[in-house]
């Protein structure tokens, strides 16, 4: 029966057991009906299988009509191979009697010019004899014989030994050296060529950055002496007009480890098994990828806050990698590390990570790709005790210098000519200004400054696209506290699209404390040693402000960041 018409009866009997359990049924029928369904789920499990196992077959009947034909070319290879090799063995054992026969006529045919010649000259021999004895005068007679009779004498002994035959009639057939033809033979039915390996699909986490473990199988029991795996790397680059180099290695296993690889990078592979009787075809090609290299992360541009930090790194890869994994560990005061917090699926080089108030961390990269995740980077230590962030040096204007650790900021007296300022689409012009870097979230943050007060300085927050070519403060795209020098005073204003409410400021400030609440909406300004609010804005703030600071005057600036946010800023 049918699988489709099992299932058929089945759904028919299904039916019939809803529409009977609306009715009420005694409970002998209802546990009648749980067996029933019971051995229905059986059934169905073993339809299933029985499935299964007719596809199973229908492999197996495809493999031997596979290796049926493949066996049946190989011998009728394996007979031509044999029947040629004697032929040619018949061929040269022909040739050698042919030319014994040459040779052996050749010399017959002089044995037979010779005896022609002694012939001749034994009947010569005889009518000299036959004229003497006619001879009457006995004395002529006696002077002429005796020469003759010595040369007959002399010629009858040459005969003698002439006459025999020089020539063999016997032909000698050369021996022949049939124990190739007799292994080949014997070989048809003792062990066949195998059949092409199978390469399995990567495994997972089995890769490093510069090896692969790479596996294969066999369909068939086929007798194998050794395998020869190849690969070659799969370059991107079109400008390569030839292939990549092939590398090839002996193995005895079905498995090896590939070592002296690139990291990041593709490489195709395939295997060949080899016994006595031959060379397997060639494999499907399969592809297998080593990890990536440990990422590098950069930390003059991570930032942080009190519950948040921004952590941005290179790849260190020179071909795209697809994910990246950050791991976050607590750094205890006792030394043994807390648990780690994995962010997986970071597609880019840069990564927000939710922190707890006034703890310290400690940030591992990992770069990930189908080969599996690459080691960590080096560390970082984060601390969400405050604020932390540093300069941009990429937005300062050509006249600022900053220092090493990005935290302050320094105006000569000696004005760079314009030829010898360099600017971007990024560079302040006008304003001899700089940008800082906030984590982009909608938080608060607290930083302070530190400035002279001979000097003219802007401070406060701008958007990040903020008109380069404008003063801070006199655009509705930054928000700053303006110091002034005047015969008779120090100056303050504070400054948002060029206007300034009237704020007067009786003792100057030397240290700024800027406290900026995205949530709330306020931006303040404090005078840190005196703990006194010197003006606070208030705005809906849309996009991602960025601080910001200017040297009207020469000058300089310290800024001090990571600091907890003052208790008093909370009370006012």
């Amino acid at each position: 029966m049918e699988g489709s018409e099992v299932r058929g009866r089945l759904d028919v009997i299904e039916e019939e057991e809803a529409a009977d359990e609306d009715s009420s049924t005694p409970e002998a029928s209802t546990h009648l009906k749980d067996d029933l369904r019971s051995c229905r789920d059986k059934l169905s499990q073993k339809i299933v299988e029985m499935e299964n196992f007719a596809s199973n077959l229908e492999e197996i009947f495809v493999t031997v009509e596979e290796n049926f034909v493949r066996q049946e070319q190989q011998l009728e290879q394996h007979y031509a191979d044999v029947l040629q090799s004697v032929c040619v063995r018949a061929e040269a054992r022909v040739a050698s009697v042919c030319e014994q026969k040459k040779c052996k006529l050749e010399r017959l045919y002089g044995e037979l010019l010779r005896c022609g010649n002694t012939l001749q000259t034994a009947k010569l021999l005889i009518q000299s004899a036959q004229t003497l004895h006619r001879r009457q005068h006995t004395h002529a007679f006696l002077q002429a014989v005796m020469p003759i009779i010595n040369r007959m004498e002399q010629f009858s002994s040459e005969e003698e030994e002439e006459l025999q035959l020089g020539v063999s009639l016997e032909f000698q057939v050369p021996s022949t050296d049939l124990s190739d033809v007799r292994q080949m033979m014997d070989s048809i039915n003792a062990l066949p060529a195998p059949s092409a390996p199978v390469m399995n699909p990567q495994i997972s986490n089995s890769a490093t950055h510069t090896s692969l473990h790479v596996c294969w199988s066999l369909f068939s029991d086929d007798t194998v002496e050794f395998y020869l795996l190849h690969w070659r790397l799969i370059s991107d680059d079109c400008t390569l007009l030839t292939p990549q180099e092939v590398c090839e290695m002996k193995v005895k296993e079905t498995h090896c480890r590939v070592c002296d690889l690139l990291p990041n990078a593709q490489y195709e592979l395939w295997v060949t098994a080899t016994n006595t009787s031959g060379i397997s075809p060639a494999s499907e090609r399969a592809v297998y990828m080593t990890v990536p290299s440990p990422p590098v992360i950069r930390p003059r541009e991570c930032v942080s806050s009190l519950d948040a930090a921004l952590i941005r790194w290179d790849s260190g890869n020179t071909n795209p990698v697809e994910s990246y994994t950050l791991e976050l560990t607590e750094d205890c005061a006792d030394g043994d590390g807390g648990a780690t917090e994995c962010i997986v699926a970071i597609p880019c080089c840069e990564c927000v990570v939710q922190l707890q108030p006034r703890r310290s961390f400690i940030i591992h990269i990992r770069a990930v790709n189908t080969g599996g995740p690459s080691q960590r980077s080096e560390p970082i230590h984060i601390c969400s005790t405050g604020t932390f962030f540093r300069l941009l040096e990429d937005t300062a204007h050509p006249s600022l210098s900053l220092s090493a650790d990005g935290l302050s900021m320094f105006y000569l007296d000696e004005d760079l000519p314009l030829s010898h300022m360099t600017f971007s689409d990024n560079t302040f012009a006008r304003c001899v200004a700089v940008l800082g870097d906030l984590v982009p979230i909608r938080g608060q943050y607290y930083w302070e400054v530190e400035v002279e007060s001979s000097t003219e300085y802007r401070i406060g927050v701008a958007y990040e696209d903020t008109h380069r070519n404008s003063y801070l403060g006199g655009n509705n795209t930054s928000w700053c506290m303006r110091h002034t020098l005047t015969p008779s005073r120090h100056r303050y204003e504070f400054l948002h699209g060029g206007w300034s409410p009237d704020v007067c400021v009786t003792v100057p400030a030397l240290r700024v404390g800027v406290l900026l609440d995205c949530a709330a909406g306020t931006l303040s300004f404090w005078n840190a040693a005196l703990q006194q609010l010197l003006h606070t804005f208030t705005c809906s703030f849309l996009h991602r402000l960025q601080p910001c600071f200017a040297l009207d005057t020469p000058g300089a600036m310290r800024l001090h960041t990571g600091l907890p946010t003052p208790a008093y800023t909370h009370t006012r």
